[in-house]
């Protein structure tokens, strides 16, 4: 007689799931991608949401120029959980995705490009306006280009939105919308076009923004220089003393090459001004830098006398290598931080020398040519060399003529421009402007305005972005409006005959209409009687004998206008609820939107606005592919896949700048492991499962109250933006409440009660609550693993089915589990535990 082994698995209730172990995420996810364009997923979401109440979100344009970056994985993961995140929570929120497309970058990346392949010989043969219709059809060629990938590369990040409809700033339409903005700014008096000195970029050859800089350490020429004064009889008898030889002015400056420029010395009438002798010189330095500065060459003073500035305003002194008399005058701006309390004027060259210059009628002089070279209008010795190739030759000039009193190099902080990376210049130019500080119909500034919005009427997240708003605002000059350079939106502006500037909100809305009918490049290939075809013109003006200017919009102001020609254009609501971007948009899309908006709307674009920090490499430092230190997207998602890198993404604490390394995104794969192996598990045990009466004294009662609570906490995290805190609220549950305590203490009932015992079955029917909740709350952050589990999920994929409404919410089959809480069995915890 043969004995034979029980097989005992037989009798045992394994769990059964087609939920892999193993994601696969890099083979799956195109999968699911692909999937939801056909099913047209994120079309059946907001027909579903047609009635729904709205959440305003405005998606900030990247620029359409390379491949995405960590910064953009970042970005666009965030904008993804918040616009899921609403849509969940039964709200209509649509996602239209923009792309930033015109701009120096793409325009110099065309003509490197046109250089290399030859071809720039034959474009330089055309006229003006042929040759930059050339130009702007290469460009508008390389920022579909990178629409396209940058679309694919988007789509990768499991991100939801509208690309079949998304807006471009080089679209008929937007432009068109743009110059309504611009038609109603021009209307309010705020616009205008003046002689004025503007960061200027020697490399590109044109005016920049302050958000089109960065700054960077620099090593300058600091220098001390006498001017001579013309009488030293006034000097003696304006400090009351006799003089035996001629005194001097002492300034100081680090920019040798504007002295050329110099139209005055400008003094503090407030502050004390000594006349000392220093060494063989006699010479005048503010009282309270005196020994800073005979310091700095180890000499003794000998002070002669003390008057308050405004006992100089007036005298006169010999500039030191030009053929020109120039007075002493007094302004606000003159501080004892630095130099000698005699600040160097060169009105061409500075702001405040320029509005100093303004009160004092002085000459707006600016000797340099767009190239950063001098024109024929300066000394011999200069005329010709690049304003940087000046300083030593300007230090040597002074040492000839004894008039370099102490000179050292000089590290500071120097504005860049942002795209060639290389200095810039204050240069005075012909530009278009909006005053800040000009007051119009409210009977406030624009300034004002911005101040008291970012005060009462938006919310920041982090908090501490209300303050970097409100000290930008404060600083900031006048918006520079345009560009001197060709792919861009122009200024539709005209020369009438007689020199004058047409512009006005009429002559703008008409061209905006031939913009809408035939785009802007409309404004180089007709005539100005075609482009005013529109215009009733009043005053019966011979439009043949207009000539086009050809000044192009500041890049910032075309995407600072999308809240009209997006959000309102296409009635998805104004004001915006939400503006997320990065920190620097402070400086930059934040502020530059709601200059505009406010001017035109008397409204802030935007209720909320959150920011998050930059990625840097693991040891702080700016990443970049020339620094060897730069993570490629396409890379992260081949070895992690996005569900992960999007997972990383919500464990982040964001409003800081974030340290990025591949090993980081190998402790989120681990931590997306461990997740999905619970979700697995409790989906291999939940396919009997059936409608039964839950015991709020039993261990599923506790769970579904760790549940509830865990899922409170989740959503109202999500809503605040608190990402990190839904995220690991998500990853604890999972990891401690049910694979620790939970789903370890139920197992055997799982494995070996009788399929149809009390017990049994309602911890299936408590595993099946909790799937279904889990596979909800979990879906913001890892889209494609939600999605994967819902359609193994016999039970939930057939509510889908049936109520696709329903399964598109946070909302769960049950009411929320509050009894499970209020009973008071956390003692049950304690006893699990021990």
């Amino acid at each position: 007689m043969t004995q034979t082994t029980p097989n005992y698995k037989k009798t045992l209730s394994l769990p059964k799931t087609a939920f892999p172990m193993r994601g696969n995420l890099a083979q799956n996810e195109p999968q699911s991608v692909k999937r939801w364009e056909k099913e047209k997923l994120y079309d059946s979401i907001q027909a579903l949401r047609v009635d729904a109440e709205r959440f305003i979100f405005h998606d900030g344009p990247p620029y359409a120029n390379g491949s995405i970056h960590v910064g953009h994985l970042l970005n666009k993961v965030l904008k993804d959980i918040v616009v899921r995140t609403q849509v969940m929570s039964g709200k209509k929120c649509p996602y239209t995705p923009g792309w930033d497309c015109h701009g120096l970058p793409i325009e110099h990346m065309v003509m490197t490009n046109l250089v290399e392949s030859g071809k720039i010989e034959k474009l330089n043969t055309l006229e003006d306006d042929a040759r930059r219709i050339a130009i702007r059809r290469e460009c508008k060629k390389y920022a579909q280009k990178f629409v396209k990938s940058q679309t694919v590369q988007m789509k990768s990040l499991l991100t939801l939105a509208d690309y079949d409809d998304p807006y471009l700033t080089m679209h008929p339409k937007y432009e068109s919308s743009v110059l309504e903005v611009f038609a109603d700014l021009v209307e309010t008096g705020l616009v205008y076009r003046q002689l004025k000195p503007v960061h200027w970029s020697i490399a590109n050859e044109t005016a920049l923004a302050e958000a089109e800089l960065e700054y960077y350490d620099r090593e300058d020429p600091s220098i001390y220089v006498l001017f001579d004064a013309v009488d030293k009889d006034a000097v003696a008898n304006a400090f009351g003393v006799s003089l035996d030889q001629t005194p001097s002015f002492l300034i100081w400056t680090t920019t040798p090459w504007t002295l050329v420029a110099n139209m005055a010395i400008t003094v503090s009438p407030r502050f004390e001004y000594a006349l000392v002798r220093l060494g063989d010189r006699v010479t005048i330095i503010a009282s309270e830098l005196l020994e800073k500065v005979a310091g700095i060459t180890n000499t003794t003073p000998e002070v002669l006398g003390v008057v308050k500035g405004d006992s100089l305003v007036g005298l006169n002194y010999d500039h030191v290598y030009c053929d020109r008399t120039c007075p002493i005058i007094s302004g606000d701006h003159v501080t004892l931080e630095d130099g000698t309390g005699l600040v160097h004027t060169a009105p061409g060259h500075g702001t405040d020398d320029y509005i100093v210059g303004l009160a004092n009628d002085l000459e707006i002089y600016c000797p340099v040519k767009a190239d950063g070279v001098y024109d024929e209008t300066v000394p011999a010795f200069l005329s010709g060399l690049s304003v940087w190739d000046a300083n030593e030759v300007v230090v040597d000039k002074l040492k000839e003529t004894n008039h370099l009193y102490f000179m050292s190099m000089y590290s500071h902080s120097y504005p860049h421009d942002w795209r060639s990376k290389t200095p810039v210049i204050f240069r005075s130019t012909e530009q278009w402007f909006v005053a800040v500080d000009g007051k119009f119909e409210s009977g406030k500034t624009l300034r004002a305005m911005a101040l008291d919005a970012t005060e009462n009427d938006i919310s920041f997240v982090p908090a501490w972005g209300q303050n970097r708003m409100r000290g930008m605002l404060d600083s900031r000059p006048d918006w520079c409006l345009s560009r001197q350079r060709a792919w861009g939106l122009p200024i539709p502006a005209f020369v009438q005959s007689d020199g004058s500037v047409l512009l006005t909100p009429d002559t703008v809305r008409a061209i905006a209409k031939i913009f809408e009918e035939h785009g802007s490049d409309s404004w180089f290939a007709q005539p100005p009687e075609v482009l005013l075809v529109h215009w009733e013109n009043p005053d019966g003006i011979d439009l043949s004998s207009l000539e086009k200017m050809h000044d192009i919009f500041d890049v910032w102001f075309e995407s600072g206008t999308s809240w009209h020609a997006v959000m309102q254009a296409r009635s998805q609501g104004y004001p915006i609820d939400l503006y997320l971007e990065g920190s620097d948009q402070h400086r930059g899309w934040f502020q530059l939107s709601m200059l505009p908006a406010l001017a035109t709307t008397g409204v802030s674009p935007f209720k909320t606005v959150l920011t998050h920090g930059f990625m840097v490499a693991k040891d702080g430092k700016k990443m970049s592919k020339s620094g060897g230190n730069a993570l490629s997207v396409e890379e992260l998602l081949k070895d992690f896949g996005a569900d992960v890198c999007r997972w990383w993404v919500g464990s982040l604490a964001y409003d800081n700048d974030i340290k990025v390394d591949m090993s980081f995104f190998e402790i989120a794969s681990e931590s997306y492991r461990k997740v999905r192996n619970t979700l697995r598990f409790l989906l291999g045990n939940v396919s009997d499962a059936t409608d039964v009466e839950i015991s709020s004294t039993s261990i599923d009662g506790w769970a579904l109250g760790e549940l509830t609570k865990m899922e409170t906490k989740v959503i109202s995290s999500l809503h605040r933006y608190e990402f990190r805190v839904a995220q690991q609220a998500l990853y604890d549950f999972c990891n401690d409440t049910l694979s620790s305590i939970y789903l370890a203490t139920v197992k055997d009932r799982l494995y070996c009660d009788a399929d149809n015992s009390d017990r049994r079955l309602q911890t299936t029917a408590t595993m099946r609550i909790i799937s279904e909740t889990l596979i909800r709350l979990l879906a913001p952050f890892m889209p494609h693993t939600a999605d994967e589990a819902l359609r193994v999920f016999p039970y939930l994929c057939e509510r889908y089915k049936a109520k696709r409404q329903e399964a598109c919410t946070f909302s769960s089959s049950q009411p929320l589990h509050i009894l499970w809480i209020q009973t008071g069995l956390m003692f049950l915890l304690f006893e699990i535990k021990h």
